[in-house]
């Protein structure tokens, strides 16, 4: 399956990002729609939406989506939530699920920085597109893309574009 990855839009889907995500089979969103249901709903309107809230959605995507999220796709396990962290500084909250769940990969956002880091300890990618949205203080605006089958991530590419202008 071929997989798009966003968060924290803040209300914001250009059309860089449209054209960017625009092959992909399904959408991943990890919190911080911003914009209200009516923004997620263009986001699922425009690909098959699997997504967590954030810190920043009211009652109205919290209705919608859950905190966390493990299923399975492409024969692998994934665990989405969005205040998460990275490898040796995990969130207290994302250290329980991934306790919990065991997964092979491991999506978050909210910090607005893109990494992507394999975990050694707990033998997982972890994966954080950044931001895609234009609230906060990151510099490039950012996305993913992978497939994701038979066990395994591959062929992933990083869309990276300065806040006030062209892709780099």
């Amino acid at each position: 399956m071929y997989i798009g990855l966003i968060s924290d839009t803040h209300g914001i889907f250009t059309d860089e990002f449209r054209d960017f995500l625009e092959p992909v089979e399904q959408l991943w969103h990890a919190g911080d729609f911003g914009g209200g249901a009516s923004f997620a709903k263009t986001l699922s309107d425009f690909k098959p939406l699997v997504a967590v809230y954030g810190n920043c959605d009211g009652q109205d995507i919290r209705s919608e989506y859950p905190g966390h999220q493990c299923f399975e796709c492409g024969g692998m396990k994934v665990l989405m939530t969005h205040i998460g962290g990275y490898p040796g500084h995990y969130d207290i909250r994302s250290r329980a699920l991934i306790e919990r769940y065991r997964p092979e990969v491991f999506v978050c956002g909210h910090s607005h920085i893109l990494k992507v880091i394999y975990d050694e300890r707990y033998q997982m990618l972890t994966l954080n597109p950044g931001a895609a949205g234009l609230m906060g203080w990151q510099t490039f605006r950012t996305a993913l893309r992978f497939h994701i089958g038979e066990g395994r991530i591959y062929d992933m590419e990083v869309f990276k574009l300065p806040r006030g202008g062209a892709n780099l």
